[in-house]
């Protein structure tokens, strides 16, 4: 019968505990709630901070690589016009 009783009084204990939860949760809700949101809303600062350094990061580089491509292109014109004219040349 040990086993009985000690099933009985947990079983007792947990409706304890849940109905003090219940009726502690409209203080405690509020309270947790009114902690957390200032935690929040530093951290949608950070995130908005750094989508925008990540924006800023991400224009320069595109900037970067169409400044290289416009190099490489302008390199390929050059080299295919010398091409041309030393094919020109030898063909004379």
């Amino acid at each position: 019968m040990p086993f009985e009783e000690n099933a009985l009084v947990k079983t007792g204990g947990s409706v304890i505990i849940g109905a003090a939860a219940i009726m502690l949760a409209p203080i405690v809700i509020p309270i947790v709630t009114s902690a957390a949101r200032p935690v929040a809303k530093a951290a949608i600062k950070s995130s908005i901070i750094a989508f925008e350094k990540l924006k800023m990061i991400a224009s320069e580089t595109r900037e970067t690589i169409e400044d290289l491509a416009a190099e490489a292109r302008s390199e390929i014109i050059q080299i295919t016009a010398e091409a041309k004219e030393e094919l020109v040349k030898s063909n004379t």
